[in-house]
């Protein structure tokens, strides 16, 4: 899967599934302040990228994911770990 498209996915999910504005989409958007994201609301992050990017995120990766660019490439190197 390649990184845009990754992205772009990344992006429907949060749109779809946390109800996150798209105008509030930004890679610099920290995950917590300015997306509203809260504990709940990471609890169904880590469901959701299990069903559809197919494994398993770990609350102890997450402690350096702060933006949404951070998330972003934890995603890809997760997915394209080269």
């Amino acid at each position: 899967m390649q990184n845009d498209e990754i992205i772009r996915k990344i992006n429907q999910l949060l749109i779809d599934e946390i109800e996150i504005e798209e105008t509030q989409i930004n890679p610099s958007a920290d995950l917590k302040k300015d997306l509203g994201i809260d504990s709940l609301d990471f609890v169904d992050l880590f469901v959701i990228v299990e069903n559809n990017f197919g494994f398993k995120m770990k609350a102890e990766e997450m402690a350096d994911v702060k933006s949404l660019d951070d998330f972003y490439t934890y995603i890809i190197k997760r997915i394209n770990p080269n």
